[in-house]
């Protein structure tokens, strides 16, 4: 899967495992690299739909049109399909068997205030 990033700075820092380490903390820091190598080695999102530990889902509320992947609780990598439109199924969800790419936005935690 192509993997692509919001931020520069961002990019910078999970290219740097040195500074990756002192941003996030080690367990976070490895697990980030972790779902990064997982999400470059799949073909499509369906491929990691199911795969634990990262269950990989869709969000809502201000989060709609994002998925998150689980990193240290309550930490969460945020992304999205970088696709014009997004792949969508009859239903109106998404078709992940179409996302081929995505886009790194971040790491939040999504029930924070």
């Amino acid at each position: 899967m192509k993997v692509l990033f919001k931020s520069t700075k961002f990019k910078k820092i999970c290219d740097d495992e040195r500074k990756l380490n002192g941003v996030y903390g080690k367990s976070c820091a490895k697990k980030l690299k972790h779902c990064l190598g997982v999400l470059k080695a799949i073909e499509t999102l369906s491929d990691i739909s199911n795969l634990k530990p990262l269950r990989c889902h869709e969000l809502s509320g201000n989060h709609k049109g994002r998925l998150s992947v689980d990193l240290d609780h309550p930490y969460r990598l945020l992304f999205r399909p970088d696709h014009e439109p997004i792949p969508s199924k009859p239903d109106g969800g998404l078709d992940r068997t179409k996302v081929t790419a995505v886009v790194i936005i971040g790491i939040e935690d999504t029930h924070g205030a």
